[in-house]
């Protein structure tokens, strides 16, 4: 499989990996054929920007590197531009996937969707 440099730069060397203790926004997501589960935690401020944002992610390269790039692509970023992120925007930032990794992808844009979601219903997750 051929993965960019990108790719294999944040499967190397992961951007914001971790737990945030006092997250308030935490979305979980996983896909059973593949296995790969995420888990985002980000804490977001008054003025709803995401002030930090870090994840744990049990997957493939891919699957760490989508989540490594995303961190990267969304903090800093208000709620509103965080929810504009897409999938698409994931393979662009790592400069491709496999087709057969593009699923990974999905699953970042779903996990902070989650954490968003979650973030307005009030909702935590224990971890």
């Amino acid at each position: 499989m051929n993965y960019s440099e990108k790719v294999i730069d944040h499967f190397t060397n992961p951007r914001n990996a971790g737990e945030i203790e006092n997250a308030n926004a935490v979305g979980e997501v996983g896909n059973a054929q593949c296995g790969d589960i995420m888990r985002m935690y980000m804490l977001i401020n008054e003025d709803e920007v995401i002030e930090d944002i870090k994840f744990r992610t049990f997957g493939c390269a891919s699957a760490i590197a989508t989540s490594s790039v995303t961190t990267e692509l969304i903090k800093g970023k208000t709620i509103e531009e965080a929810l504009k992120l897409t999938n698409k925007t994931v393979v662009e930032a790592l400069d491709g996937l496999p087709e057969i990794k593009i699923h990974c992808s999905v699953l970042a844009e779903q996990a902070i969707k989650e954490a968003i979601a979650n973030y307005y219903s009030g909702k935590t997750l224990v971890h």
